[in-house]
């Protein structure tokens, strides 16, 4: 091939991806408008149907374009504009028509029909009730003077409920209502960290494949829209790494305390980080153990200071709802039952439920020993590890959804972006309270 003729052809290759990308979500969100037991997945498939759409349609003008040797010029030339059209329809206009949709007050219906929100969202709102009420958003289930059911359960750490707070304290009326819903809080968060990551490595030039992973992929546009928590949370862990990436191990450790105390199916980040940040401060300056034991130390303090009231105020109420219910061995057991590999197994019977443990064991093991062998040396590398750590146990966990998948999907878009900024990418002089970067 003529030197010349290189860069067409990749410009080619990369826009039929575009092309092929845009329309297998195109089919998902067609599929969802009208196939959907849910009443908010067939609302975001209508409009994410046109966001897609428009982002295919767009595209296979932009590869024709390319083959034709044309270049269009301006905004509608350029890759963005279909991310820009799944931003739109795909994210913001659904999550507003399901806010608005939500005031008919139709949420505890057990008809999933008829829900503009998924049942975490008015979950989490309600565990902020609890708390303001009792000191604890957790109740007692074997107390209720009627048979627990799944509905009853918080099964989240007690940081989850800040997101909740908003609607306890000011809601009330349409427009509060409207204005508290909790999921313009777990995107407001997720926004602020994505900011907040991309500042922190220099404003690195972001590839759009990255972009079309974390972003328009239609697990996050559709979590966007109907539920939200695991964005923030995921929000939440991207921060944390590149707070390590840029050398500040203490305030990462502070990070993903928050992160480990809103969901605990993210504490497998903590091993990742504290080898990364253990690394990075030996190849430095040879603080590696300082770095390490801030890591640790914020990490655990923090948790621990978290945790300890709303244990204290109910111990076996937080150990119900925290523990024993997401690994299924609460009173209620837990629905998340998505035909994933660890649950098709699980379901065979005891043998194998204890198989899919085995697995979840060995793949942690597996972890363990390619970070042992081959520890993280970038902000890059700390995200794919940890993708594959939290694939592995979403794939494999006897109780477990789809939707989780969201994680390792988001945590690999970030780590194109973190590579594209690791080359001109150096250390602060310092960190607070510190003389040294941390």
């Amino acid at each position: 091939m003529a030197p010349g003729r290189a860069p067409e052809a990749r410009a080619t290759r990369l826009l039929g991806w575009d092309l092929l990308f845009y329309f297998g979500c195109f089919v998902f969100a067609f599929a969802s408008a009208f196939a959907s037991e849910f009443y908010g997945y067939r609302i975001w498939g209508a409009f994410a149907s046109v966001g897609y759409g428009l982002a295919a349609a767009h595209s296979a003008w932009l590869l024709l374009s390319a083959r034709a040797g044309r270049e269009p010029r301006g905004r509608l030339g350029s890759r963005w504009f279909g991310l820009a059209s799944v931003g739109l329809l795909a994210m913001i206009i659904p999550l507003a028509v399901l806010v608005i949709r939500r005031l008919t007050g139709v949420d505890w219906l057990v008809t999933p029909g008829s829900w503009a929100a998924q049942p975490e969202v008015w979950v989490i709102e309600r565990s902020a009730r609890l708390l303001l009420q009792h000191g604890t958003p957790y109740v007692d289930v074997t107390a209720l003077g009627r048979p627990p059911e799944v509905n009853d359960y918080t099964p989240y750490g007690p940081v989850m409920t800040v997101f909740g707070l908003p609607r306890a304290l000011f809601g009330g009326n349409p427009v509060t209502n409207a204005l508290t819903d909790a999921r313009w809080y777990f995107a407001l968060t997720a926004c602020l960290c994505v900011i907040a990551s991309l500042r922190m490595l220099k404003w690195p030039r972001i590839p759009v494949f990255a972009a079309q992973l974390a972003i328009a992929c239609p697990l996050t546009a559709l979590t966007w829209s109907v539920a939200g928590p695991d964005l923030a949370i995921v929000g939440l862990l991207v921060l944390a790494c590149a707070l390590a990436a840029t050398g500040r191990a203490g305030w990462s450790g502070l990070v993903l305390a928050l992160v480990i105390s809103a969901k605990l199916i993210v504490a497998p980040a903590a091993a990742v980080l504290a080898v990364y940040c253990y690394c990075r401060g030996r190849g430095e300056n040879g603080l590696g153990r300082a770095k390490l034991l801030r890591f640790v130390t914020t990490l655990v303090t923090t948790t621990v200071v978290l945790h300890l009231p709303v244990y204290l105020a109910g111990p076996k109420a937080f150990m119900e709802h925290v523990i024993r219910f997401p690994l299924g061995m609460g009173v209620v057991r837990s629905p998340a039952a998505s035909p994933l590999p660890g649950h098709l197994i699980a379901e065979t019977g005891p043998v194998g439920n204890v198989v899919s443990l085995v697995l979840v064991g060995a793949a942690a093991v597996a972890v363990l020993v390619w970070l042992g062998r081959r520890p993280p040396a970038t902000g890059s590398a700390v995200l794919v590890r940890i993708a594959v750590g939290l694939g592995a146990l979403i794939l494999l966990t006897p109780a477990t959804r789809y939707g989780y998948l969201v994680y390792p999907l988001v945590l690999l878009g970030a780590a194109l972006a973190f590579r594209a900024a690791e080359p001109g990418l150096r250390p602060p002089r310092s960190s607070p309270g510190t003389t040294t970067s941390s």
